[in-house]
């Protein structure tokens, strides 16, 4: 259970980068509560996953998924660039969290 509630946080932190973005556009209460309530669910599950799953193993995941994910977000809904090189980088940091939950 554990590691769903790592990848539940990972997910609430790829949204808190979005929501993030949507603050930047929209400064208004609700994008700045949103944002709150993105980042804390982050927060909350991370906690969660983190008694059962080492800190160091925890938060590299939580970080991998968070970092990956926006890229991947920024790509698909912001056109950010595409090419290759930033895809195989994306590809590693995924490929780094999977094999530390396999060594785990």
């Amino acid at each position: 259970m554990s590691w769903l509630y790592l990848v539940i946080a990972g997910v609430f932190e790829m949204l808190g980068v979005v929501l993030m973005h949507r603050l930047h556009q929209k400064r208004n209460w609700q994008s700045l509560l949103y944002l709150i309530l993105g980042f804390g669910g982050s927060f909350l599950f991370l906690s969660l996953a983190m008694k059962d799953i080492p800190m160091g193993t925890a938060y590299a995941v939580w970080t991998g998924i968070g970092a990956s994910g926006g890229a991947i977000l920024g790509i698909v809904l912001y056109g950010e660039s595409s090419n290759w090189k930033r895809v195989l980088f994306i590809a590693m940091v995924l490929v780094a969290a999977v094999g530390l939950k396999l060594v785990s």
